[in-house]
């Protein structure tokens, strides 16, 4: 039987309700294993003319409605549209450093550039997106990503200590940037979404990647735009955050997120985050990537099936997937077998 897709079971996992119908989510599935398991090329249809980028995205998307997803996960970053970036990569300086480079940045050009790039691609999401489907994800990057990729990493404490007036400005034009962009998004595109989101990793294996008195006095700020926009339209929002979080977990849950993403067992199990955060929101993933990266595919789906279970036992608001996403180096056939785990849960 073929099946059908229902965006609202999604949707119950979003307002940390119980579905009838375990979902599954992922933050990314990389074209290639896409690619793989399709036994066809399509990747290269994105970027092509319009009549291309539908036949991609009728590929895509048919990829998640072959994969028994209820949602298909899709956004556009808005580092790469950023003039002078790549800094969030590591290796080189981002293009503000001072003052004058931060006043003689055209902030007033980038949602245009965004739009330029990410129109088309949103265009053609939504008019082949298959029906009971919608989309979840949006507008790519978070406050501290675009941070990294206009100053870099390593310069930011020094531009913190060296101009703190400076700092704080540049957090605040991130925020409006995002604001605008964010804006217009949910005005062309919210009703084809079941849930927003974006990616903003704080942390790594041990501890946060910035000091709390960042993220609380200019990161959660800005945050807290955006969630506010993504509300407003009547929509959940989805925090995906890797690494040791859990200093300013609770000043982010405190924004009103529907969900978190993100999880690493070196870090804390899986139980641990339903026991910390189950009762207040949607948890997504649970399956470490180390895990599914170094596993044999009949290892996975047993460890699948026997977590899987637990995990949709003690959260109300539960989808499974990976803890991250689906690189390339993730070998497809356990992908394949987290998938059947998932789909023979749904049947128990």
């Amino acid at each position: 039987m073929e099946f059908m897709p229902d965006y609202r079971h999604f949707e119950d996992v979003m307002y940390n309700r119980r579905p009838a119908r375990l979902p599954l989510y992922e933050h990314i599935i990389c074209i290639p294993v896409m690619e793989q398991i399709l036994g066809e090329r399509f990747g290269e249809l994105a970027e092509g003319n319009e009549s291309d980028r539908l036949e991609f995205f009728r590929k895509y998307t048919g990829f998640f409605k072959q994969m028994t997803y209820d949602v298909a996960s899709f956004e556009i970053c808005i580092t790469p549209i950023l003039p002078g970036s790549g800094a969030l990569l590591g290796g080189k300086p981002g293009p503000i450093q001072s003052r004058k480079d931060f006043e003689n940045y055209p902030w007033d050009k980038l949602p245009a550039l965004y739009w330029a790039k990410a129109a088309p691609q949103f265009d053609a999401l939504t008019k082949v997106i298959p029906s009971g489907m919608k989309a979840v994800g949006g507008v790519g990057n978070g406050v501290f990503e675009i941070s990294e990729d206009l100053v870099g990493m390593e310069y930011l404490p020094f531009m913190q200590i060296d101009d703190p007036d400076l700092y704080a400005d540049l957090f605040n034009k991130i925020g409006d940037l995002m604001s605008a962009i964010w804006h217009e998004f949910l005005l062309r595109y919210g009703k084809s979404f079941a849930a927003c989101r974006f990616g903003d990793d704080l942390g790594f294996r041990t501890s946060l990647l910035t000091d709390p008195s960042t993220i609380r006095n200019h990161i959660i700020p800005q945050y807290r735009r955006i969630i506010d926009l993504v509300h407003a339209a009547k929509l959940p929002f989805i925090w995906h955050s890797c690494g040791c979080i859990f200093e300013v977990m609770e000043d982010v849950m405190a924004l009103g997120i529907n969900a978190k993403h993100s999880n690493e067992d070196a870090i804390a199990p899986f139980d641990s985050w339903i026991e910390k955060y189950g009762s207040r929101i949607g948890l997504l993933g649970g399956f470490d990537m180390d895990f599914l990266c170094t596993a044999t595919p009949d290892e996975v789906f047993a460890r699948v099936s026997e977590d899987g279970q637990r995990f949709r036992r003690l959260a109300k608001g539960y989808a499974l997937g990976s803890g991250n996403s689906i690189p390339d180096y993730v070998p497809f056939e356990n992908y394949l077998s987290m998938v059947r785990a998932a789909q023979q849960l749904r049947l128990n």
